[in-house]
């Protein structure tokens, strides 16, 4: 298909769309019923919204048809990432890593420091990676982290990235290395393939309208994602940003100490212990040298220069304020021992949320000048350029979320380096292979992407340019769906069960308006997937929306209150077979409710208690999405993978 066709229906859909949505917003609301009506039309500019990124997202689409011919000589570290999935797999997966025909050196990355996968990679004459002492009772930061120690343990100029479960093809290399020719390239993303998913895709696991026309839309923008699997990455790029983030991260924590360190001094001067003269000249002079730090901060000092005389004027006047045994100092010092203790057991973690936190509880307290001087001294402690709190201060891949890649991604992004994306299934790998398993996958993703947009919002990140911006956007704001589907799924029950109608009626300005844009808009996804199967996708983007809304919620309690997430590992191989149904009650309280809305629907017409038209459509409706909830049932049923042959010979 023309990608000109392609735009034309993408814009006349986002016309149809505005049209629609101006209209709903000025002259179709009934305010009588403000409850439904409001909440309706907002979630209708939410898929609106989301039907502009996506247009905006495939306008340029990328057709990467042949790859660049891969330069002989460069050095490549295959990593396998493995934590307790079962070593036979991983063991499969080293082997296929072995094969590949460009010279490389092949890495079993093991988390779970096992004895015997080592054993196993060696014996296969693959090495062997797993963290060090130096990590012990420090962050982990999980999969990140797992990469980012291989990192400092491995030379290769780049770096190919496989899951234990993606079987490389032995020509992955050679189909890749050849874009690291233009020196900005940081990344190549390849897709993700599954090959023990039957061809009605219960689980909806292929992704296809992911894995084609949205990634090739982004990569058009310079915006193709890391995926965290099945890319190749510039060892430079990593570095470098690891440098960067370094450096930035411990500005911020030096800049933040340094200010907050003066707001508590100004709190301790107006107790009554600093009315000494000398306790006074001893918090001025303190006081002063807080604000050379930050002057020295600001003019571009290195950090060492802008803390030591800081930190050697504070011990100082503790030292002489301890000497002067000033009896309410030293008493608030007792009672302030075990606070700091715990500030700067919160204050030395990776989160930034977390040591800002820290810092307030701190700064809000009112202490002594002896408890203002200890206190300073500890957020100076706090933010020290040795960062000793972490096994390894630079971090290559980003860990401020569970999913390392997109955030990876998007600051390599901003650093000026560009992504490409080939279009060419060279791995495949392992699906979820039950339900339970598919939403704990599910649930991941999207609470790693909401961290991300929490923490480092694209459309406020310096360095990207604003389609970039628009395009991490786009996929974060997908994740918001959730809560416009509980909308959808109402305003058909509110109809049929109580006769409350979100519009003033169904007119002909109402259809005239409404089934353009979404005739268009089917036929625009039609056009883009190109023979793709992208039905199932649709079902479970509004079929999950649990997951979607429990995702967000987590993921903000994670990041503006400190709740631990967590981190589970999808399972690659059948196990105990577990009950899905608790797992999608809502999903199937909410079908029947819809259910019974179209038989009490149908019996408030006959009685005349509500109109023929308007019967009719939310039936439809209610319909509908009793449709997308169906997925469910075939993916509580499914049994997992049978390959075909296996499938033939039962049937014999």
């Amino acid at each position: 298909m023309s990608i000109h066709a392609i735009r034309i229906v993408a814009a006349l859909t986002v016309v149809m769309g505005l049209i629609y949505i101006t209209w709903r917003w000025t002259a179709s609301l009934n305010w009588d019923a403000w409850w439904i009506a409001l909440p309706l039309v907002a979630a209708e500019t939410y898929s609106l919204i989301d039907v502009a990124l996506f247009s905006l997202t495939i306008w340029r689409m990328s057709n990467r048809e042949v790859a660049p011919t891969a330069p002989q000589g460069l050095t490549v570290d295959v990593f396998i990432t493995t934590y307790n999935e079962d070593p036979e797999l991983v063991l499969e997966t080293t082997r296929a890593a072995l094969a590949i025909r460009y010279p490389h050196t092949t890495w079993v990355l093991d988390d779970g420091a096992r004895p015997e996968m080592r054993a196993a990679a060696e014996r296969l004459g693959a090495g062997y990676v797993s963290r060090g002492s130096e990590w012990q009772g420090k962050p982990r930061h999980a999969k990140a982290g797992n990469l980012n120690n291989a990192l400092h343990e491995t030379q290769g100029e780049y770096v190919l990235i496989l899951d234990a479960d993606q079987i490389p093809r032995p020509e992955i290399l050679d189909q890749t290395l050849g874009y690291f020719n233009n020196r900005r390239v940081a990344f190549v993303q390849t897709p993700q393939w599954f090959g023990n998913v039957p061809e009605n895709d219960p689980l909806g696991s292929q992704a296809p309208l992911f894995y084609g026309p949205i990634q090739q839309g982004k990569d058009g923008w310079n915006a193709a994602f890391f995926c965290g699997s099945n890319a190749v990455l510039r060892r430079e790029a990593l570095m470098q940003l690891g440098l960067a983030g370094y450096v930035e991260d411990t500005e911020r924590r030096v800049s933040r100490a340094l200010t907050a360190g003066r707001r508590v001094l100004r709190t301790a001067r107006r107790r009554p212990e600093a009315r000494d003269p000398n306790v006074a000249a001893l918090l001025a002079r303190v006081e002063a040298a807080l604000a050379e730090g930050s002057r020295r901060l600001d003019s571009g000092d290195s950090f060492g220069d802008a803390t030591y005389f800081v930190q050697a004027d504070v011990d100082a006047a503790v030292r002489t304020l301890v000497a002067r045994d000033l009896e309410a100092a030293s008493a608030d010092a007792a009672a302030l021992r075990a606070e700091l203790a715990e500030f700067e057991e919160e204050a030395l973690g990776d989160d930034p949320a977390e040591l800002d936190a820290a810092v307030d509880r701190l700064v809000a307290r009112d202490l002594s000048p002896l408890g203002a001087l200890e206190s300073v001294r500890a957020l100076l402690d706090a933010v020290s350029v040795e960062r000793l709190h972490e096994a390894q201060p630079i971090m290559p891949l980003s860990t401020i979320s569970v999913t390392e890649d997109m955030s990876t991604s998007m600051r390599l992004h901003a650093s000026g380096w560009r992504s490409v994306y080939h279009h060419e299934i060279l791995a495949v790998g392992l699906a979820p292979e039950d339900l339970p398993s598919m939403l704990t996958q599910r649930l991941r993703w999207a609470q790693g992407t909401v961290q991300v947009m929490l923490r480092e919002n694209p459309l406020n990140m310096r360095g990207l340019s604003w389609p970039q911006r628009l395009m991490y956007f786009a996929t974060m704001w997908s994740y918001l769906s959730g809560f416009a589907a509980v909308v959808y799924f109402a305003g058909p029950l509110a109809y049929l069960l109580f006769g409350v109608l979100p519009v003033h009626a169904l007119s002909t300005a109402f259809f005239e308006r409404f089934v353009p844009f979404m005739v268009l808009n089917q036929i625009l996804f039609v056009l883009v997937a190109q023979g793709a199967k992208t039905w199932r996708g649709q079902q479970y983007s509004l079929a999950l929306f649990p997951t979607w809304i429990r995702a967000c919620t987590s993921a903000a309690a994670n990041v503006w209150f400190g709740r631990p997430l967590g981190f589970a590992v999808t399972p690659k191989s059948r196990g105990e077979r577990r009950r899905a149904l608790p797992l999608v009650w809502p999903q199937a309280i909410l079908a029947v409710l819809l259910i019974v809305g179209c038989v009490t629907g149908v019996i408030r017409w006959g009685f005349g208690l509500s109109q023929g038209l308007g019967t009719v459509v939310n039936i439809v409706w209610a319909i509908f999405d009793v449709v997308l909830l169906s997925v469910l049932v075939g993916a509580a049923r499914y049994q997992g993978y049978e390959p075909r042959a296996v499938a033939d010979k039962e049937e014999v």
